[in-house]
């Protein structure tokens, strides 16, 4: 049974940063693409970052150059560091398996006063 467990959101003021840290169990992760995810009311959950098993990374252009993906395959831990950050970045933020349609965890509530 894959768990996901975000952590690391918090209130923060625009242009400040967050680290947040995603644990999973229950799957190989070393071999699984990881990705962050976000939600805000109203809207449907958002890619805000993709690690391949290799390490490759991906973002969308709205968080491109402030946002930093990584993993930690000893720890089975994915991290998403978050620079510079904007009002429009607040959300859920949420950690899964690449394109895994479920199984979603609590996510970690970020939000960006401006």
């Amino acid at each position: 049974q894959v768990q996901l467990v975000e952590s690391g959101g918090g209130l923060v003021q625009a242009g400040g940063s967050l680290r947040l840290s995603c644990v999973a169990s229950g799957i190989i992760f070393r071999i699984n693409a990881m990705a962050w995810y976000r939600q805000t009311p109203g809207n449907q959950r958002e890619l805000v970052a993709l690690i391949g098993s290799t390490g490759s990374t991906n973002y969308p252009d709205s968080v491109k150059g402030r946002f930093t993906i990584s993993r930690d395959n000893a720890k089975n831990t994915v991290y998403l560091q978050m620079n510079s950050l904007k009002p429009e970045d607040t959300g859920v933020y949420y950690c899964n398996i690449a394109g895994r349609g479920g199984g979603w965890g609590q996510g970690t509530q970020v939000t960006v006063s401006s």
